[in-house]
């Protein structure tokens, strides 16, 4: 069990593409790991003493450590790949049920013809998402991690072996639905979106800080709802900005549309300013 998140071990499943070629998995050109594996386990691999009932503080904060110094240089690593494919990488969080899927699918329509698009898809089972993405036409692929509660930096550095997206193209990761622990696991991205539905209540960003202070921009989602619930707009921006006052939002509707136009000006807006801030570096 991992001592930062508690999630439980399993061996994660990467889904290989319908018009794969699995003797093409380990090109060099997107097989940078290091780890001369051809599938990826957890990072809190069988034998890591990660579940540690009665240890001290000390050695738990030694354990968490360890875990995401291991996840930081795999970013890093992934970072690399992203930059020398030219890619502007999103990682999109949210609980379960937040429309996070449906917002991509809006989201991926609007940038037709403007940006490629590619999706790295994230849940504990199915490959669902990833169906209902590439039913838009988009390439993508499925991470499956069974008993763990959020993506990391290694399983989608492999994931990106099988996916192998366009250069140039805004690659989505859509994360576990979990506020929590996803806000710990660096992926390499670029920018990271937190989707918040006004089902959830507007206390949100305050319950879980850690996410929306490490978020670039929060997408209020379900906007149609407003006029059926007891939802305070304006309370739950004043929330957020209270937690990262550098926080962009945008209020949107996976249903209707409203405000996916300014969020796909907001992809392609970032993703010039990263592209130039790379290519500087």
């Amino acid at each position: 069990m991992c001592s930062i998140c508690g999630c439980g071990q399993a061996e994660v499943v990467i889904e290989q593409g319908r018009d794969a070629d699995p003797r093409d998995h380990d090109h060099a050109e997107w097989h940078d790991h290091g780890d001369g594996a051809g599938r990826h386990a957890h990072p809190h691999r069988p034998g890591e003493p990660v579940d540690a009932p009665g240890a001290s503080a000390e050695r738990m904060i030694k354990i968490e450590q360890g875990i995401l110094s291991k996840n930081d240089a795999f970013a890093r690593q992934n970072r690399s790949v992203f930059a020398a494919h030219r890619l502007f990488v999103l990682n999109v969080v949210s609980i379960p049920g937040s429309g996070k899927t449906s917002l991509l699918v809006k989201t991926i329509e609007a940038l037709s013809g403007q940006l490629p698009v590619a999706v790295i898809e994230g849940d504990q089972q199915t490959s669902n998402d990833a169906d209902r993405i590439r039913a838009t036409g988009a390439p993508a692929v499925q991470i499956n991690t069974g008993k763990g509660c959020h993506l990391d930096a290694h399983m989608v550095g492999h994931a990106l072996e099988t996916l192998r997206p366009e250069p140039g193209s805004a690659l989505f990761i859509e994360n576990v639905g979990n506020l929590v622990c996803p806000a710990a696991f660096d992926l390499g991205e670029a920018r990271r979106v937190v989707v918040l539905s006004v089902t959830e209540g507007e206390d949100k960003p305050l319950k879980y800080p850690d996410m929306f202070a490490s978020a670039d921009l929060m997408l209020l989602n379900k906007a149609d709802l407003l006029p059926h619930l007891d939802f305070d707009v304006g309370q739950c921006l004043a929330n957020a900005l209270r937690i990262n006052p550098d926080l962009q939002t945008l209020t949107v509707s996976a249903r209707t549309g409203e405000g996916v136009a300014a969020f796909a000006a907001w992809i392609q807006a970032n993703a010039a300013r990263h592209a130039a801030a790379v290519a500087k570096a």
